[in-house]
């Protein structure tokens, strides 16, 4: 049992509207998940985003909340939706129309880890995974809309930063349009999650850190981007994907020797991308 769904790091004052959120990276994998599971500790966190959480830890400096999971991704996926049930793991679910995630084995309830490894045996009861969801899933989204509707209604519009990582043979088939390799790719659905000027100044953020970025290609952005990101209403959202081999082991799941200073690295850059939403940043652009 994991005991709270989410960590939340708070600024001592919110002075921007931008959220930071980091679903992917909780690994609190209880003995009975580990038990279930057929995969051993370490291929069981393959489909982690290990460590974003401490990447974007700066967050509360810079004047903007972070909030994180505590529940690890192989346990339960936040970047769903809830109704993604897998009926090839969960018993009793009745096949809905194609869905690919939930096809190729990544519903809310995963199925698979990275690589399509099965990460059970057999299937799951139902009252199970509506359990996962109830005691995890709900208590993180309602959190996550909780900071959404505060910024807006502190600063007049809200931008969330959904914080993820890829593994780096993810990029072998992308090509950055002056032939480097990219190692940041942004998400915004094709403009539909984050109005265009919100966007720009993100990806400017990581440009002027020295980071090789592109758009949409290859994650646009899945269930959180699409649910949350209204430009219209004034509720931006980008997804963020850093190339896990600029600070970690993929092998080995651990910090490499570069973690501190790509640490801080990724500190000035969010200090910058917090700064988007800073009132008189706002009006000065206008």
């Amino acid at each position: 049992m994991i005991e709270t769904a989410f960590e939340l790091l708070m600024p001592e004052a919110r002075s921007t509207s931008v959220v930071f959120a980091s679903p992917h990276s909780g690994r609190e994998y209880s003995w009975a998940f580990l038990r279930r599971s057929v995969l051993d500790e370490r291929a069981i966190r393959s489909s982690e985003d290990a460590f974003v959480d401490l990447l974007f830890d700066s967050a509360p400096r810079a004047g903007a909340p972070l909030l994180a999971a505590r529940a690890p991704r192989a346990f339960l996926d936040l970047n769903r939706s809830a109704d993604e049930l897998d009926p090839a793991l969960i018993d009793g679910v009745r096949r809905a129309p194609h869905n690919p995630r939930v096809s190729s084995g990544l519903g809310v309830i995963p199925r698979v880890v990275a690589n399509g490894r099965a990460i059970y045996r057999g299937k799951l009861p139902l009252n199970e995974a509506q359990a996962r969801i109830r005691e995890y899933w709900r208590p993180y989204h309602d959190r996550l809309a909780t900071l959404l509707h505060e910024a807006h209604a502190m600063f007049g519009e809200a931008i969330l930063i959904d914080c993820h990582s890829m593994p780096h043979e993810a990029l072998d088939a992308v090509v950055h349009p002056h032939g480097l390799r990219p190692e940041i790719v942004l998400g915004d659905r094709f403009g539909a999650a984050a109005r265009a000027d919100v966007v720009d100044r993100v990806e400017a953020a990581f440009l002027n850190a020295g980071l090789k970025v592109v758009r949409n290609a290859p994650f646009a952005g899945a269930y959180t981007t699409q649910h949350y990101g209204r430009p219209s209403r004034g509720q931006h959202v980008v997804q963020i994907e850093v190339d896990r081999s600029l600070y970690m082991n993929e092998q080995t799941i651990r910090p490499s020797g570069n973690f501190t200073a790509f640490q801080d690295v990724m500190a000035g850059v969010i200090a910058e991308i917090a700064a988007i939403g800073r009132p008189e940043l706002q009006v000065a652009a206008e």
